[in-house]
């Protein structure tokens, strides 16, 4: 019998916990129907392991839903994306023409990126939004003007507002006002997290996974030409924690 964890009773048979289903039906059976709504999930592995192809999967059976969706991309131009999702079999052009998603590339470089994200973010009645990925921003230094602060508080930090006579350095705070800002606009989203190949951590920042309401790894094995998919931690549902054999096929991931 496989291993499980029960995160919460309200997980149990006949809870009230609404859920939205990821486009994996094996992956929506291993978690009771879906995703908790109004969660965020870390999606984190090694490049080429399907993080994306996880996000784009997401996002469509939103689209088919009913959902209104929103793909943040950090990485990858928006063109990119998308031709590659319809090379899979996922045409995201109908709903872009329907205004039902937008797909919004942040570049890195900019200095207003956090102020534009946390807009988008909070300005639309998003159902589901994807983030990929939050590695670049866990990478960039930020400072605090005050040590006194609330962490409830959706605030832009910008670091030029304050003279180099500060000495609160925080490198990774600003995971906190993302994910307050996910949590605040009420959706269901995925963060994705860049993991070097055999790593054993959880995200590269070493955070994410503990504000994450979820967390799914994908794993690569070359040797053995296998993919691995696990559910290491999800909020309020019971779920086994052993790795399951996945492929990248028409239509994007599926289990084996």
């Amino acid at each position: 019998m496989p291993l499980l964890q029960d995160t919460s009773s309200r997980g149990e048979k006949g809870s009230s916990i609404k859920r939205v289903r990821t486009g994996i039906p094996e992956l929506d059976a291993l978690l009771q129907g879906g995703i908790p709504q109004h969660t965020t999930t870390l999606v984190s592995g090694p490049p080429g392991s399907g993080k994306t192809i996880l996000c784009y999967q997401f996002l469509y059976q939103g689209l088919k839903d009913g959902d209104r969706c929103l793909f943040l991309t950090l990485d990858k131009k928006v063109e990119g994306l998308l031709t590659q999702a319809k090379e899979l079999g996922i045409d995201f052009k109908p709903y872009i023409e329907k205004n039902q998603v937008k797909f919004l590339f942040l570049n890195i470089n900019k200095k207003l990126i956090y102020e534009t994200m946390t807009n988008e973010i909070l300005s639309e009645n998003y159902d589901r939004i994807v983030l990929d990925s939050v590695t670049p921003l866990a990478e960039m230094p930020i400072y605090l003007k005050n040590q006194e602060f609330s962490n409830n508080d959706i605030n832009i930090i910008n670091p030029e507002e304050f003279t180099t006579d500060v000495h609160f350095p925080v490198r990774r705070l600003h995971l906190h006002y993302i994910m307050n800002a996910l949590e605040t606009a009420q959706c269901t989203a995925y963060v994705t997290s860049e993991l070097p190949v055999g790593s054993s951590s959880l995200s590269r920042d070493g955070l994410s996974e503990f504000l994450a309401d979820g967390v799914i790894t994908l794993a690569l094995d070359p040797t053995m030409d296998r993919r691995k998919l696990s559910v290491v931690k999800m909020r309020s549902t019971k779920h086994t924690l052993k790795p399951q054999d996945i492929e990248i096929a028409k239509g994007g991931i599926r289990f084996r």
